[in-house]
């Protein structure tokens, strides 16, 4: 039987650091109401000239480094992403050329907040199937090109950035406990796609669009949706969420992420938080917040880690994993 583990993780932030104080100097805004609301202190803007596909592969080189392996190791590529560098080809693919990795499976996924986990579910299904052994799974993200600047609900809490983990398959040993990811869940409800979208795209208005969303009716889902994700994986797995030792959630709101916290019963000092310096990142928040985590030396080997995120479509997941 064939485990999937997480043998590299990396992450990648653009030189540009906006304040809550330097949003206050163009739009009507306030660092007080931004924290308040949000948690958001700052954010990363990427540079004018730098793309999704450019963030990707600064993560991917440092999940690379971190897993000890080659581009030539790696089998496929799945950049979740929601500002992809074109149309098309998929920014997967413009990784895979940046990095000098050999012909393999590249594709993109588009899931919003939710999309590193669908990328994360494809490449465990992709791997314990026997069809690669090194899988390479990216959050990136420019948000930055769609905010609407008249829309302070809005602009103030997004920023951009880029995750990465590598993904590797093992025999696995009975006389250790599993290892890796032990348990995935996603779902989604189109019918709630009017309160978290883009107002544009390629064959409704051919254009990008801005980003719209109702806040209170997308607080309302991600609380309950997030949380029941959690419920589920560990049912899936068979392992008592108060086994848990790091919860990895998608950081698009302080108070999201701490109503979630308390229905779980999860101690706070249980929570990785970084949307106090990264804002919502969307599909890169998961991974940009693992990286943190294990950076700071708070995730350690043999931990037991739940991620889960809510976007829009709505789409939703959970994944279970013992680091």
């Amino acid at each position: 039987m064939i485990e999937t583990i997480i043998s590299g993780v990396g992450s990648y932030l653009p030189k540009n650091v906006v304040t809550n104080e330097d949003l206050a100097k163009i739009v009507e805004t306030s660092d007080e109401w931004i924290r308040s609301r949000s948690g958001i202190g700052q954010r990363h803007f990427a540079a004018e000239d730098e793309a999704s596909s450019d963030l990707a592969t600064a993560a991917a080189w440092a999940a690379l480094d971190q897993a000890g392996l080659k581009p030539r190791d790696i089998g496929l590529i799945i950049v979740a992403t929601v500002t992809p560098d074109k149309t098309f080809p998929s920014t997967a693919v413009y990784v895979q050329d940046k990095i000098g990795a050999p012909p393999g499976i590249a594709f993109d996924v588009s899931a919003a907040c939710a999309g590193f986990l669908y990328a994360m579910n494809i490449a465990h299904d992709f791997i314990r199937t026997g069809q690669v052994k090194h899988a390479l799974i990216i959050g990136a993200e420019k948000l930055s090109c769609f905010l609407d600047w008249d829309d302070r609900a809005t602009c103030v809490l997004f920023g951009d950035g880029a995750g990465a983990v590598v993904l590797t398959g093992e025999e696995s040993q009975t006389a250790r406990e599993p290892r890796g990811i032990l348990a995935t869940y996603l779902s989604s409800d189109g019918r709630l796609a009017k309160h978290l979208y883009a107002d544009g795209g390629p064959s409704s208005t051919g254009t990008v669009g801005k980003v719209r969303m109702n806040g209170k009716e997308v607080f309302r889902n991600a609380v309950e949706q997030i949380s029941n994700a959690v419920f589920e994986v560990t049912e899936r797995a068979k392992v008592s969420r108060h086994e848990i030792d790091w919860f990895v959630p998608h950081q698009a709101n302080i108070r999201i992420i701490e109503s979630c916290g308390k229905r779980l019963e999860l101690n706070e000092s249980k929570v990785i938080v970084t949307i106090d310096k990264h804002a919502n990142t969307s599909s890169a928040s998961i991974p940009l917040a693992l990286d943190a985590g294990i950076r700071d030396g708070r995730i350690e080997r043999g931990q037991l880690l739940v991620f889960a995120a809510l976007g829009g479509g709505l789409a939703w997941g959970s994944a279970l994993a013992r680091y």
